[in-house]
């Protein structure tokens, strides 16, 4: 199945190792989307800010706030669909939040980034509809260890809570204004499991036929 003929915009969101990347893959594949990556493997400040949170939380998060607006912007300027290997709502929502409540991210560098987001936030996109794919803290960390990308070793199942813990209370304002689909990924492999796979894309080609905001879908 190839792009409709409206144009779409999704992001799909949730914790470090969840699988984002591969499940954008494969609604890329399905739908002919194109996929705007999350600055991850050439991102010059990663291993620094897991060897230095409090250091270098700061730079991270502005690092990631400059690729993913120029990703925005091209997502308002293009004429076709695309899926979001993350969503630019993350680091405020969820990421920004959870590394200034542990001491990662002093205050003042916390209201200076909501600052610089709400000064840009309505030249935003906003997305026909959020994945969001859940997992427990334990499998998370799996998937970590698995991938073994070496600057992620230091990752704690304690901050993957938190971090969790985040996404949870995001996910319910978010449903109150957005279509949202809420995967449960601990027992789904996506690459393996083509049943599971090939019911996901009914219920999202469905959910951007007739979006549904009050409340989350779940599957």
């Amino acid at each position: 199945m190839k792009s409709n003929p409206k144009e779409y915009f999704l992001s799909v969101v949730g914790n470090i190792g969840v699988g984002k990347t591969t499940f954008a893959e494969m609604l890329a594949e399905h739908f002919g989307w194109k996929v705007y990556y999350e600055k991850v493997i050439d991102n010059p400040y990663l291993p620094d800010y897991y060897a230095d949170m409090k250091k270098w939380s700061f730079h991270l998060q502005i690092y990631f706030f400059i690729h993913r607006f120029k990703d925005q912007m091209e997502i308002n300027r293009s004429t076709t669909s695309g899926v979001t290997d993350r969503s630019i709502h993350e680091d405020p929502e969820v990421f920004a939040r959870i590394l200034n409540k542990q001491g990662f991210l002093s205050e003042r560098d916390f209201q200076n980034y909501l600052e610089l987001f709400e000064s840009f936030k309505t030249f935003l996109p906003q997305p026909d509809l959020f994945i969001y794919l859940r997992a427990t803290t334990w499998t998370l960390l799996s998937r970590i260890r698995n991938r073994g990308r070496d600057f992620e070793m230091g990752i704690t199942a304690e901050f993957l809570h938190e971090l969790n813990l985040g996404y949870e209370y995001w996910a319910k304002k978010l449903a109150n204004s957005h279509n949202l689909l809420i995967i449960n990924t601990d027992r789904f492999d996506i690459e393996k499991d083509k049943s599971k796979r090939d019911s996901l894309l009914n219920i999202i080609q469905e959910l951007l036929e007739n979006p549904s905001v009050g409340s989350p879908t779940i599957a």
